[in-house]
Protein backbone atom coordinates (compact mmCIF):
# COMPACT_ATOMS: atom_id res chain seq x y z
CA UNK A 1 0.00 0.00 0.00
CA UNK A 2 1.43 3.72 -0.94
CA UNK A 3 0.85 5.70 1.92
CA UNK A 4 -0.16 9.15 0.92
CA UNK A 5 1.41 11.44 4.08
CA UNK A 6 0.35 14.47 2.54
CA UNK A 7 -3.46 14.20 2.47
CA UNK A 8 -3.25 14.00 6.04
CA UNK A 9 -3.57 17.39 7.58
CA UNK A 10 -1.53 17.89 10.69
CA UNK A 11 -2.68 18.88 14.01
CA UNK A 12 -0.82 21.82 16.17
CA UNK A 13 0.66 20.55 18.98
CA UNK A 14 -0.38 22.90 21.95
CA UNK A 15 1.43 23.02 25.23
CA UNK A 16 0.32 22.26 28.66
CA UNK A 17 -0.44 26.05 29.43
CA UNK A 18 -2.51 26.42 26.65
CA UNK A 19 -4.58 23.24 27.33
CA UNK A 20 -5.06 24.40 31.02
CA UNK A 21 -6.24 27.79 29.33
CA UNK A 22 -8.85 26.38 27.25
CA UNK A 23 -10.12 23.86 29.86
CA UNK A 24 -10.65 27.25 32.54
CA UNK A 25 -12.37 28.98 29.51
CA UNK A 26 -14.80 26.11 28.78
CA UNK A 27 -15.74 25.94 33.04
CA UNK A 28 -16.30 29.77 32.52
CA UNK A 29 -18.26 29.67 29.80
CA UNK A 30 -20.62 26.87 31.42
CA UNK A 31 -20.97 28.77 34.70
CA UNK A 32 -21.71 31.78 32.53
CA UNK A 33 -24.82 29.76 30.91
CA UNK A 34 -25.68 28.75 34.22
CA UNK A 35 -26.18 32.32 35.67
CA UNK A 36 -27.74 33.89 32.82
CA UNK A 37 -30.62 31.58 32.62
CA UNK A 38 -31.22 31.52 36.39
CA UNK A 39 -32.48 34.29 38.21
CA UNK A 40 -29.46 35.75 40.90
CA UNK A 41 -32.52 35.42 43.06
CA UNK A 42 -32.81 31.84 42.60
CA UNK A 43 -29.94 30.13 42.55
CA UNK A 44 -30.06 26.75 43.78
CA UNK A 45 -28.83 27.62 47.52
CA UNK A 46 -31.30 30.36 48.14
CA UNK A 47 -34.14 28.52 46.37
CA UNK A 48 -37.73 29.62 48.07
CA UNK A 49 -40.03 26.91 49.87
CA UNK A 50 -42.27 24.94 47.49
CA UNK A 51 -45.81 27.08 46.88
CA UNK A 52 -49.43 25.91 47.64
CA UNK A 53 -52.06 25.43 45.82
CA UNK A 54 -55.24 25.84 47.85
CA UNK A 55 -58.64 25.80 46.49
CA UNK A 56 -61.81 26.19 48.24
CA UNK A 57 -62.71 23.28 50.23
CA UNK A 58 -59.69 21.40 49.40
CA UNK A 59 -56.20 20.92 50.96
CA UNK A 60 -53.18 22.56 50.79
CA UNK A 61 -51.55 20.92 47.94
CA UNK A 62 -47.54 21.60 47.13
CA UNK A 63 -46.21 22.36 43.97
CA UNK A 64 -42.83 20.94 42.76
CA UNK A 65 -40.43 23.02 42.42
CA UNK A 66 -40.89 24.02 38.69
CA UNK A 67 -43.62 25.88 39.60
CA UNK A 68 -45.66 24.12 37.29
CA UNK A 69 -48.67 22.22 38.12
CA UNK A 70 -49.46 18.52 37.17
CA UNK A 71 -51.71 17.69 34.87
CA UNK A 72 -54.32 16.56 37.37
CA UNK A 73 -54.38 19.73 39.36
CA UNK A 74 -56.59 23.21 37.73
CA UNK A 75 -57.08 26.31 39.34
CA UNK A 76 -60.10 28.12 40.28
CA UNK A 77 -59.91 31.26 37.43
CA UNK A 78 -63.05 32.49 38.99
CA UNK A 79 -61.16 33.26 42.26
CA UNK A 80 -58.09 34.56 40.46
CA UNK A 81 -58.07 38.59 39.60
CA UNK A 82 -59.43 39.39 36.24
CA UNK A 83 -56.74 40.25 33.65
CA UNK A 84 -57.57 43.55 31.10
CA UNK A 85 -55.64 42.87 27.76
CA UNK A 86 -53.67 46.02 26.11
CA UNK A 87 -54.34 47.06 22.80
CA UNK A 88 -51.18 46.51 20.78
CA UNK A 89 -48.40 49.24 20.59
CA UNK A 90 -46.79 49.94 17.27
CA UNK A 91 -43.52 49.98 17.72
CA UNK A 92 -42.15 53.47 16.56
CA UNK A 93 -40.40 53.77 13.23
CA UNK A 94 -38.38 56.52 11.36
CA UNK A 95 -41.33 58.80 11.10
CA UNK A 96 -43.34 57.97 14.01
CA UNK A 97 -43.22 58.95 17.57
CA UNK A 98 -44.04 56.80 20.37
CA UNK A 99 -47.22 55.92 21.26
CA UNK A 100 -49.15 57.57 24.17
CA UNK A 101 -52.36 56.37 25.79
CA UNK A 102 -53.20 59.52 27.71
CA UNK A 103 -56.68 58.26 28.37
CA UNK A 104 -58.47 54.90 28.74
CA UNK A 105 -60.18 53.67 25.63
CA UNK A 106 -63.94 53.35 24.85
CA UNK A 107 -65.34 50.05 26.39
CA UNK A 108 -67.68 48.03 23.86
CA UNK A 109 -71.41 47.75 24.49
CA UNK A 110 -72.21 45.00 26.81
CA UNK A 111 -73.73 42.12 25.21
CA UNK A 112 -77.31 42.61 27.06
CA UNK A 113 -77.78 45.54 24.53
CA UNK A 114 -78.57 42.26 22.03
CA UNK A 115 -77.28 43.54 18.87
CA UNK A 116 -73.80 42.94 19.23
CA UNK A 117 -72.35 40.72 16.56
CA UNK A 118 -69.41 38.78 17.40
CA UNK A 119 -65.68 40.09 16.07
CA UNK A 120 -67.17 43.20 15.17
CA UNK A 121 -65.94 46.78 16.48
CA UNK A 122 -69.16 48.36 16.71
CA UNK A 123 -72.72 47.54 17.36
CA UNK A 124 -74.63 46.34 14.57
CA UNK A 125 -78.30 45.54 15.08
CA UNK A 126 -79.80 45.42 11.07
CA UNK A 127 -82.40 42.72 12.23
CA UNK A 128 -84.70 45.65 13.31
CA UNK A 129 -83.63 48.99 12.85
CA UNK A 130 -86.32 50.17 15.16
CA UNK A 131 -86.01 48.64 18.25
CA UNK A 132 -85.81 50.12 21.51
CA UNK A 133 -81.83 49.75 22.86
CA UNK A 134 -80.34 51.28 26.46
CA UNK A 135 -79.73 55.33 26.12
CA UNK A 136 -77.08 57.29 27.45
CA UNK A 137 -74.85 60.48 27.13
CA UNK A 138 -72.35 60.39 23.86
CA UNK A 139 -70.54 63.00 23.02
CA UNK A 140 -69.84 63.07 19.24
CA UNK A 141 -71.57 59.69 17.92
CA UNK A 142 -70.36 58.48 14.75
CA UNK A 143 -73.90 58.86 13.40
CA UNK A 144 -77.34 61.13 12.77
CA UNK A 145 -80.86 60.65 13.99
CA UNK A 146 -82.19 63.40 11.47
CA UNK A 147 -80.36 63.05 8.10
CA UNK A 148 -80.04 65.22 5.27
CA UNK A 149 -82.44 65.02 3.39
CA UNK A 150 -81.13 63.15 -0.41
CA UNK A 151 -83.07 65.82 -2.85
CA UNK A 152 -82.80 68.77 -0.66
CA UNK A 153 -80.75 71.22 -3.17
CA UNK A 154 -79.51 73.02 0.20
CA UNK A 155 -78.77 70.19 2.15
CA UNK A 156 -74.93 70.14 3.79
CA UNK A 157 -73.25 67.88 2.45
CA UNK A 158 -70.17 66.77 -0.23
CA UNK A 159 -71.78 66.92 -3.70
CA UNK A 160 -70.70 67.77 -7.84
CA UNK A 161 -73.26 68.11 -9.96
CA UNK A 162 -72.59 68.71 -13.94
CA UNK A 163 -75.59 69.47 -15.47
CA UNK A 164 -76.91 71.18 -18.95
CA UNK A 165 -78.90 74.16 -18.51
CA UNK A 166 -81.82 74.85 -20.73
CA UNK A 167 -83.22 78.32 -20.06
CA UNK A 168 -81.68 81.60 -20.51
CA UNK A 169 -78.65 83.03 -18.65
CA UNK A 170 -79.04 85.35 -15.98
CA UNK A 171 -77.80 88.18 -17.95
CA UNK A 172 -79.88 87.67 -21.41
CA UNK A 173 -83.20 87.49 -21.91
CA UNK A 174 -82.63 85.09 -24.86
CA UNK A 175 -80.66 82.04 -25.56
CA UNK A 176 -79.58 79.11 -23.15
CA UNK A 177 -77.70 79.07 -20.53
CA UNK A 178 -75.71 75.70 -21.11
CA UNK A 179 -73.00 73.59 -19.42
CA UNK A 180 -72.80 74.30 -15.47
CA UNK A 181 -71.12 72.85 -12.41
CA UNK A 182 -72.65 73.12 -8.93
CA UNK A 183 -70.39 71.94 -6.00
CA UNK A 184 -71.32 71.40 -2.22
CA UNK A 185 -69.01 71.49 0.08
CA UNK A 186 -69.78 70.99 3.88
CA UNK A 187 -71.62 68.01 6.11
CA UNK A 188 -74.17 67.64 8.89
CA UNK A 189 -72.76 65.92 12.41
CA UNK A 190 -73.70 64.99 15.79
CA UNK A 191 -72.35 66.77 18.48
CA UNK A 192 -74.24 65.23 21.75
CA UNK A 193 -76.54 62.83 22.22
CA UNK A 194 -78.80 61.21 25.19
CA UNK A 195 -79.88 58.50 23.43
CA UNK A 196 -78.95 54.86 21.51
CA UNK A 197 -76.37 54.48 19.94
CA UNK A 198 -76.79 51.68 17.01
CA UNK A 199 -75.00 51.41 13.56
CA UNK A 200 -78.41 53.41 12.00
CA UNK A 201 -81.16 55.09 13.08
CA UNK A 202 -80.45 55.73 16.59
CA UNK A 203 -82.92 57.69 18.66
CA UNK A 204 -82.85 60.27 21.36
CA UNK A 205 -82.14 63.88 21.55
CA UNK A 206 -79.27 64.90 19.76
CA UNK A 207 -77.58 68.57 19.18
CA UNK A 208 -76.37 68.71 15.63
CA UNK A 209 -73.99 71.37 13.64
CA UNK A 210 -74.38 71.60 10.13
CA UNK A 211 -72.25 73.89 7.33
CA UNK A 212 -72.07 74.14 3.66
CA UNK A 213 -70.77 76.42 1.05
CA UNK A 214 -72.88 75.67 -2.49
CA UNK A 215 -70.52 76.67 -5.59
CA UNK A 216 -70.88 77.49 -8.99
CA UNK A 217 -68.71 77.48 -11.73
CA UNK A 218 -68.98 78.08 -15.38
CA UNK A 219 -66.79 75.40 -17.45
CA UNK A 220 -67.54 77.20 -20.63
CA UNK A 221 -66.03 80.55 -19.26
CA UNK A 222 -62.97 79.29 -17.62
CA UNK A 223 -64.77 77.95 -15.10
CA UNK A 224 -65.25 81.27 -13.44
CA UNK A 225 -66.47 81.35 -10.10
CA UNK A 226 -70.53 82.81 -11.21
CA UNK A 227 -72.17 82.64 -7.40
CA UNK A 228 -71.15 81.20 -3.82
CA UNK A 229 -74.16 80.63 -1.23
CA UNK A 230 -72.96 79.41 1.71
CA UNK A 231 -75.29 77.83 4.74
CA UNK A 232 -75.06 77.26 8.68
CA UNK A 233 -77.20 75.73 11.00
CA UNK A 234 -77.57 74.20 14.67
CA UNK A 235 -80.38 71.84 14.80
CA UNK A 236 -81.92 70.40 17.85
CA UNK A 237 -83.44 66.90 17.05
CA UNK A 238 -85.54 64.08 18.86
CA UNK A 239 -86.00 60.74 17.35
CA UNK A 240 -88.43 57.63 18.72
CA UNK A 241 -88.76 54.82 16.57
CA UNK A 242 -89.68 55.49 13.23
CA UNK A 243 -90.48 58.86 13.32
CA UNK A 244 -88.09 61.67 14.24
CA UNK A 245 -88.10 65.84 14.55
CA UNK A 246 -86.08 68.45 14.47
CA UNK A 247 -86.10 72.39 15.74
CA UNK A 248 -83.46 74.67 14.14
CA UNK A 249 -81.45 77.63 13.33
CA UNK A 250 -79.81 78.64 10.11
CA UNK A 251 -78.08 81.00 8.42
CA UNK A 252 -78.00 81.45 4.85
CA UNK A 253 -76.09 84.05 2.57
CA UNK A 254 -75.97 84.70 -1.10
CA UNK A 255 -72.46 86.20 -2.88
CA UNK A 256 -71.86 87.25 -6.60
CA UNK A 257 -68.10 85.56 -7.45
CA UNK A 258 -65.51 87.82 -8.45
CA UNK A 259 -64.78 86.54 -12.48
CA UNK A 260 -68.96 86.86 -13.32
CA UNK A 261 -69.34 91.06 -11.82
CA UNK A 262 -65.48 91.36 -13.60
CA UNK A 263 -67.42 90.57 -17.15
CA UNK A 264 -70.48 91.34 -15.98
CA UNK A 265 -70.38 94.79 -14.42
CA UNK A 266 -74.12 96.14 -14.84
CA UNK A 267 -75.75 92.59 -13.60
CA UNK A 268 -77.37 93.93 -10.18
CA UNK A 269 -75.80 91.93 -7.25
CA UNK A 270 -78.95 90.66 -5.00
CA UNK A 271 -78.22 90.97 -0.80
CA UNK A 272 -80.07 88.06 -0.58
CA UNK A 273 -79.57 86.43 3.15
CA UNK A 274 -82.13 84.44 5.99
CA UNK A 275 -81.83 83.94 9.45
CA UNK A 276 -84.40 81.25 9.96
CA UNK A 277 -86.30 78.78 12.38
CA UNK A 278 -87.23 75.48 10.64
CA UNK A 279 -89.42 72.74 12.22
CA UNK A 280 -89.00 69.35 10.25
CA UNK A 281 -90.32 65.83 10.68
CA UNK A 282 -89.59 62.67 9.18
CA UNK A 283 -91.12 59.46 9.11
CA UNK A 284 -89.95 55.78 7.18
CA UNK A 285 -93.56 54.38 6.69
CA UNK A 286 -91.29 51.20 5.49
CA UNK A 287 -87.36 50.35 6.32
CA UNK A 288 -86.51 51.90 2.85
CA UNK A 289 -89.25 54.35 2.42
CA UNK A 290 -89.20 57.97 4.26
CA UNK A 291 -91.35 60.76 4.26
CA UNK A 292 -90.67 63.67 5.70
CA UNK A 293 -92.02 67.92 5.46
CA UNK A 294 -90.41 70.88 7.11
CA UNK A 295 -91.82 74.57 7.43
CA UNK A 296 -88.96 77.77 7.98
CA UNK A 297 -89.82 80.91 8.74
CA UNK A 298 -87.24 84.04 8.60
CA UNK A 299 -86.79 86.34 11.43
CA UNK A 300 -84.26 88.36 9.89
CA UNK A 301 -83.79 88.46 5.91
CA UNK A 302 -82.94 90.87 3.28
CA UNK A 303 -82.63 91.15 -0.82
CA UNK A 304 -86.27 90.07 -1.44
CA UNK A 305 -86.26 87.26 1.20
CA UNK A 306 -89.87 86.74 2.96
CA UNK A 307 -90.53 85.23 6.06
CA UNK A 308 -92.11 81.67 4.91
CA UNK A 309 -90.88 78.44 3.03
CA UNK A 310 -91.93 74.87 2.93
CA UNK A 311 -90.44 71.85 2.16
CA UNK A 312 -91.69 67.86 1.56
CA UNK A 313 -90.38 64.75 -0.01
CA UNK A 314 -90.00 61.06 -0.09
CA UNK A 315 -86.54 59.08 -0.11
CA UNK A 316 -86.05 55.33 -1.38
CA UNK A 317 -83.15 53.64 -0.67
CA UNK A 318 -81.52 50.48 0.99
CA UNK A 319 -81.85 51.05 4.96
CA UNK A 320 -79.15 48.73 5.67
CA UNK A 321 -75.39 48.02 4.72
CA UNK A 322 -75.15 47.47 1.05
CA UNK A 323 -71.82 46.18 0.65
CA UNK A 324 -69.89 46.16 -2.57
CA UNK A 325 -72.25 45.60 -4.89
CA UNK A 326 -74.35 48.89 -3.56
CA UNK A 327 -78.52 49.16 -4.76
CA UNK A 328 -80.84 51.46 -6.35
CA UNK A 329 -82.35 54.91 -4.73
CA UNK A 330 -84.73 57.19 -5.48
CA UNK A 331 -85.23 60.96 -4.30
CA UNK A 332 -87.59 63.42 -4.85
CA UNK A 333 -87.72 66.99 -3.36
CA UNK A 334 -90.29 69.87 -3.42
CA UNK A 335 -89.39 73.56 -2.18
CA UNK A 336 -91.89 76.16 -2.51
CA UNK A 337 -91.19 80.10 -0.96
CA UNK A 338 -93.36 82.83 -0.41
CA UNK A 339 -91.03 85.31 -2.25
CA UNK A 340 -91.92 83.43 -5.18
CA UNK A 341 -95.45 83.49 -4.77
CA UNK A 342 -95.01 80.12 -3.75
CA UNK A 343 -93.18 78.58 -6.24
CA UNK A 344 -90.02 76.92 -6.09
CA UNK A 345 -88.90 74.01 -7.48
CA UNK A 346 -88.66 70.26 -7.79
CA UNK A 347 -85.34 67.93 -7.52
CA UNK A 348 -85.79 64.13 -8.48
CA UNK A 349 -82.53 62.23 -8.03
CA UNK A 350 -81.85 58.64 -9.17
CA UNK A 351 -78.96 56.39 -9.22
CA UNK A 352 -76.81 53.70 -7.12
CA UNK A 353 -75.61 54.25 -3.69
CA UNK A 354 -73.54 52.68 -1.33
CA UNK A 355 -74.04 52.30 2.59
CA UNK A 356 -71.39 51.74 5.05
CA UNK A 357 -71.36 49.00 7.25
CA UNK A 358 -69.98 50.64 10.48
CA UNK A 359 -71.77 54.03 10.15
CA UNK A 360 -74.80 55.59 8.26
CA UNK A 361 -72.46 56.68 5.91
CA UNK A 362 -73.72 57.11 2.11
CA UNK A 363 -71.96 57.39 -1.21
CA UNK A 364 -74.44 58.35 -4.48
CA UNK A 365 -74.08 58.91 -8.22
CA UNK A 366 -76.97 59.24 -10.50
CA UNK A 367 -78.45 61.72 -12.55
CA UNK A 368 -80.59 64.28 -11.19
CA UNK A 369 -83.36 66.79 -12.76
CA UNK A 370 -84.37 69.70 -11.61
CA UNK A 371 -87.27 72.04 -12.93
CA UNK A 372 -88.34 75.52 -11.29
CA UNK A 373 -86.51 78.56 -9.42
CA UNK A 374 -82.67 78.83 -9.12
CA UNK A 375 -81.24 76.89 -5.68
CA UNK A 376 -78.51 79.92 -6.09
CA UNK A 377 -80.24 82.50 -4.49
CA UNK A 378 -78.41 85.22 -5.96
CA UNK A 379 -80.26 84.19 -8.90
CA UNK A 380 -83.36 83.93 -6.77
CA UNK A 381 -85.56 85.11 -9.34
CA UNK A 382 -84.49 82.92 -12.12
CA UNK A 383 -85.74 79.72 -13.57
CA UNK A 384 -83.29 76.44 -14.23
CA UNK A 385 -84.86 73.34 -16.04
CA UNK A 386 -81.19 71.47 -15.96
CA UNK A 387 -80.40 67.80 -16.49
CA UNK A 388 -76.95 66.38 -15.15
CA UNK A 389 -75.10 63.60 -13.03
CA UNK A 390 -73.68 63.57 -9.94
CA UNK A 391 -72.17 62.08 -7.05
CA UNK A 392 -73.12 62.86 -3.81
CA UNK A 393 -71.69 62.06 0.26
CA UNK A 394 -73.29 62.50 3.42
CA UNK A 395 -71.24 61.53 6.53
Amino acid sequence: MISMPFLVPTLPVLSEGALRALRWCAVVWMVGIGIRTTPPHLLADELPPPRALSAPGESTIPLPLSGRLPPSISPDIGSLPAIESLPPVISPGPSQGPVVLDMPYESMPSESDGYLVPGAGFPEGFDDLWASRPWRWQLMPNNLIYTSYLAGPKEARIGSVVYEDSTPPPYASTGQEGWLWDTTLGGRASIARYGSDPTLHPQGFEVQIEGAAFVRLDPQDDRDLRSADYRFGVPLVYGVGRWQTKLAYYHNSAHLGDEFMIKHPTFPRTNYYRDCIVWGNSYYLYDWMRLYGEVGWAFFKDGGAKPWEFQVGTELIQARPTGGRGAPFLAVNGFSRQELDWGGNVCVQTGWAWRGRRSEKLYRIGFEYLYGSDPQYQFVYKNQNRAGIGMWYDY
